[in-house]
């Protein structure tokens, strides 16, 4: 308990010359007791005065209890625990909302009687504004555990009580509700506070085991052997944010609740992947911790877990924060649509999806909806029982969409799969079952379509060459992938991809005139044909060597001008209206648009101003 060091004694002197005026010795009433009594001064109550309280009605009693449903159910099997307790030292167990309104109080029948006389009972509020100096309303403002005794309270009707109280708070650290104990001031309630901390922290950990799908829940301790238990910390991350944490949690990582929504997990671990990965978990401070991981989703690190190294060029950050949202929808089971021109990556978004969300651990199959022969693509996707047509295999075959089962079937080229077979694909999604072809079994499956296509999908289904419903069905979620004329810092990706490919590591590198050439370059066929090429440069190229523009293929080299009247749409034209843009932009000056585009003067020069005959400034 919280009481003055001498006892009963102490706490009248000290009642005696506070409300006489008198300034209080340091130690002769706990602080907490003093910070409430003066509190209560400024508010103009007086000690000698009735309480004057407004029980809610009925109905609003009942309004209350409902809004705090949760709270009751989560504290229901502490309250049954306390209540053996409270019959046994005449006291009674209460419960309150936020605001230290009763929602409940069970225990001890004789002393429920007499506490309703000084209305300790449902629908009263006991905060500090109304009731003074008491444990429920002292520990709602100091939010901390705390014992009243006595004439430690402010009222004097209430000198009858002794009480203990401990604010109960969520997970993301609004207070939630008290649980108090109160019984007769002539009785020593040793235990009684004590007894009320350990049950607030088994309802404050009950508390997590809901309300957080999306996001992971990270159970830690330096101890594995308090793994489980109430004394664990618990930590919880969303799109790789704290967001909510128990006390022993923020205690462990040394933080208060003004962290949620600021700090990252990568602020807090060394290797933030290490909350999935089943790696060693380790602080910036150097402390090693037990994990249990059972409720780790990468959702809480996919910002903060770097694509893989191969992968990163074409991550730029737009994709990067696509690839977030994905993985999360991929997490709610929400059917994909990834698009973008051929060579943007789009497989490769898709693989890096798989590795990120919930899924990672089952099957990734893909299929080129382009590249299967119309007359087999539908015993390759939905399998074939035995002799199910000439030639086919004995033992009859799986298919794919069952091979996938409780990971990622992966779509490619979605637009090119046969009008015919699209209705059989709708029936596969919308009853999650596949019938072999040849039998008549029908197969339970489970996994997430991820489609991709280098087509308008949707121009296609006004064009009725795609059935509408099945691409309500895939395209759930679209995706668009930039093309790489569209990229920004084109040099700094340009030389990512280029020590990707080694040319790093052999010494050989490109001339600032070579490097300009390639990024003023359209690159119809994308990251992929700019990574192939890079490739080719360097098988091509001798150990230490310094590649100029002359050693680059002929269309890129010199790549064919535009005659005037260019199809409208095309990338040329596109290109060479972004170039008219950026020069209208910065006033005919080729250096400035030039610089704002991100390529040399020269391809600007040539791409535009040679076709033109205009003479616009040259620095």
């Amino acid at each position: 308990m919280v009481r003055s060091p001498d006892g009963a004694g102490a706490v009248a002197e000290a009642r005696q010359r506070f409300f006489a005026g008198d300034e209080l010795p340091d130690g002769l009433v706990a602080a907490p007791i003093l910070r409430s009594w003066l509190r209560c001064a400024e508010r103009g109550l007086h000690a000698g005065d009735p309480v004057k309280v407004e029980p809610l009605t009925g109905s609003e009693l009942r309004e209350l209890q409902e809004r705090n449903d949760l709270l009751r159910q989560l504290s229901r099997p502490e309250i049954g625990v306390l209540r053996s307790e409270a019959k046994l030292t005449d006291s009674v167990v209460i419960i309150t909302d936020a605001h230290g309104i009763v929602l409940d109080a069970v225990g001890s029948v004789e002393f429920a009687g007499q506490a309703s006389e000084v209305a300790l009972r449902p629908g009263v509020a006991w905060g500090e504004t109304s009731t003074g100096t008491n444990a429920i309303g002292t520990a709602l403002f100091e939010r901390r555990p705390i014992a009243v005794h006595g004439a430690e309270h402010f009222f004097e009707p209430h000198r009858m009580l002794t009480c203990a109280a401990a604010p109960i708070f969520d997970p993301r650290g609004r207070l939630a509700g008290v649980l108090n104990m109160s019984g007769h001031a002539s009785a020593e309630h040793m235990h009684a506070l004590g007894l009320v901390r350990l049950a607030v922290e088994q309802v404050e950990h009950r508390f997590f085991s809901r309300g957080f799908a999306n996001g992971t829940v990270l159970r830690f301790h330096r101890d594995q052997d308090l793994l489980g238990t109430p004394r664990e910390g618990i930590l919880v991350f969303e799109d790789g944010k704290l967001v909510a944490g128990n006390r022993r949690g923020m205690k462990l990582m040394n933080l208060d609740r003004g962290a949620f929504k600021r700090v990252t997990v990568g602020q807090l671990f060394v290797q933030p992947e290490a909350l999935i990965s089943g790696e060693e978990l380790r602080s910036h401070s150097g402390e090693v911790f037990a994990v249990d991981r059972s409720e780790a989703r990468a959702s809480a690190v996919r910002g903060f877990v770097p694509p893989d190294v191969a992968l990163q060029p074409y991550f730029v950050p737009e994709t990067l924060v696509a690839l977030g949202r994905a993985v999360r929808l991929a997490d709610g089971g929400v059917p994909l649509l990834i698009q973008g021109e051929t060579g943007t990556g789009k497989e490769v978004f898709v693989r890096e999806l798989h590795r990120l969300c919930a899924r990672r651990g089952k099957p990734f199959v893909a299929i080129n909806c382009a590249a299967l022969p119309e007359a087999l693509i539908e015993a390759e996707l939905f399998g074939y029982d035995e002799g199910a047509f000439t030639g086919a295999k004995r033992q009859g075959q799986k298919g794919l969409i069952r091979q996938a089962e409780g990971g990622i079937l992966f779509l490619d080229e979605i637009g090119d799969m046969p009008i015919g077979l699209q209705s059989r694909m709708l029936r596969a999604l919308q009853d999650r079952e596949v019938t072999p072809l040849g039998g008549g079994k029908a197969y339970a499956v489970d996994f997430l379509p991820v489609s991709a296509t280098h087509q308008p999908l949707k121009a296609l289904v006004e064009a009725g060459k795609f059935r509408a419903d099945l691409y309500f069905r895939l395209a759930q979620y679209m995706v668009e992938l930039p093309p790489l004329r569209a990229v920004p810092k084109k040099t700094e990706m340009l030389k990512a991809l280029w020590k990707q490919a080694g040319g790093e590591a052999r010494g050989v590198t490109l001339s600032p005139e070579a490097e300009a050439q390639l990024i003023g370059y359209g690159w119809p066929g994308n990251f992929r044909q700019l990574a192939g090429m890079l490739r080719a440069l360097l098988a091509l190229a001798e150990p230490g060597e310094m590649l100029s523009v002359a050693a680059l293929p002929p269309e890129i080299r010199d790549p064919p001008v535009p005659e005037r009247g260019t199809q409208p749409g095309t990338l040329d034209a596109l290109a060479e209206d972004s170039m008219r843009r950026a020069l209208e932009a910065n006033g005919g000056n080729i250096s400035r648009a030039a610089r704002s585009l991100g390529i040399d003067r020269s391809t600007l020069y040539r791409r535009v101003m040679w076709k033109t005959g205009d003479s616009p400034s040259r620095h």
